[in-house]
C-alpha cells in the first residue's frame, strides 16, 4: 500500500525521511500556525522538538506504516492526508486531512486531494464506510465532504468550544456503494 497516487495536480506519497523536517517546521515550526485555527482548535498544539518528532517518524516509516501520507503539488509537500480506525473490528475508518500552506487552500487542492484519499481507501481496503469528523466552525470542510457525497450523520451539539464560542462537532461519513454510485455518474 506504499505507492504514490498520482492526480491531475497534485500526488499522495508515502512519508519519506528527507520530509521530517518540512513536516515539523510546518506543524511546529510557528507559535500558532495558521492551519491550526480550522483543525481542531480547541485541542492545544502540544510542542514537539523536532529530536523527538524525527525519532518518531523514523520509527513509523521503519515499521511500515501507512496511515498518512503528504499532499504534493509539483515535489512540494502542501499538506497530509490520513486514517485512523475508530473500531477496526468493525472496519469503522476515519480519515483526515490539513491542508497546512495557506497559499493552497481554496484551490480546490483538498478537494483532490481526499477524492484521491477516499478511492485509494476504498479499493485498498476491506471498509464498508469511511467517515470524517470535524467542527460546524470549519465550514470549508463540511462543504467539501459535502461535494465528494459524504452525509451528515451525526451532530453533537455544543461539545466544542473555541474562543469562548461552542460549536458542534460534526460526523460525516459515505458507504462504499455511494462512492461506487458517485464515481460512476461522473
Amino acid at each position: 500500500m506504499n505507492e504514490i497516487i498520482k492526480g491531475n495536480r497534485i500526488a499522495l506519497k508515502p512519508i519519506e525521511e528527507k520530509d521530517i523536517v518540512t513536516l515539523w517546521n510546518y506543524i511546529y515550526g510557528e507559535e500558532n500556525p495558521e492551519w491550526k485555527q480550522w483543525d481542531a482548535p480547541y485541542f492545544p498544539l502540544e510542542k514537539v522538538t523536532l529530536e523527538d518528532y524525527e525519532q518518531a517518524m523514523k520509527k513509523r516509516i521503519e515499521a511500515g506504516l501507512d496511515e498518512r501520507r503528504v499532499i504534493t503539488v509539483d515535489n512540494e509537500i502542501i499538506g497530509i492526508v490520513s486514517y485512523y480506525w475508530e473500531h477496526k473490528p468493525s472496519n469503522w475508518l476515519e480519515i483526515g486531512i490539513v491542508i497546512y500552506s495557506p497559499n493552497y487552500w481554496n484551490g480546490g487542492y483538498g478537494t483532490e486531494a481526499l477524492k484521491l484519499w477516499i478511492d485509494y481507501l476504498f479499493n485498498s481496503l476491506s471498509i464498508h464506510r469511511i467517515g470524517l469528523t470535524t467542527w460546524s466552525g470549519n465550514e470549508r470542510m463540511i462543504k467539501v465532504s459535502e461535494k465528494l457525497g459524504m452525509i451528515i450523520e451525526g451532530r453533537i451539539r455544543k461539545s466544542r468550544t473555541y474562543q469562548g464560542t461552542y460549536y458542534d462537532s460534526i460526523k460525516m461519513g459515505m458507504l462504499r456503494e455511494e462512492w461506487m454510485d458517485k464515481k460512476a455518474s461522473e
